[in-house]
């Protein structure tokens, strides 16, 4: 028997962490096309809680705070650029969205390309060093 949400939209949502996470989500917003669900500001001028939707997928954000939670995450800066895991979007139009993420001044870190698995896509870093692969490769 699962334990699986048969109910939800999606049932893996990432959760990251921005030191100034209102630049993050416009940034996220105009660059690579999420849709702002939930923003719940903090009382110190950051966000407590974000909602970021995507398709039929969705972030989590929050900014970076001293806390319980917070202390078991690095940030890309902390660790040389390096990150531990990453996002991979699926879209429609992978040029249109590698055009506008270099409009919003993304750093392409693997260039569009078509992959040998099927699909088209690129990978890039967002403000703060996150990375996110977008492309037309769709695993469903």
């Amino acid at each position: 028997m699962t334990t699986t949400a048969k109910a939800t939209r999606a049932t893996t949502i990432p959760c990251l962490r921005y030191h100034d996470a209102p630049a993050a989500i416009a940034w996220l917003c105009q660059a690579l096309g999420f849709e702002q669900q939930l923003v719940v500001p903090d009382d110190d001028g950051g966000i407590a809680h974000a909602q970021l939707s995507f398709g039929n997928g969705m972030i989590m954000l929050a900014s970076v705070i001293d806390s319980e939670y917070g202390r078991l995450m690095k940030q890309p800066g902390e660790l040389h650029g390096a990150n531990t895991q990453s996002c991979y979007l699926v879209v429609d139009d992978a040029d249109r969205v590698y055009r506008r993420a270099l409009e919003a001044g993304a750093e392409i870190v693997l260039d569009i390309k078509d992959e040998d698995y099927g699909g088209r896509g690129f990978t890039c870093r967002d403000p703060e060093g996150h990375i996110w692969s977008l492309g037309t490769y769709d695993p469903w």
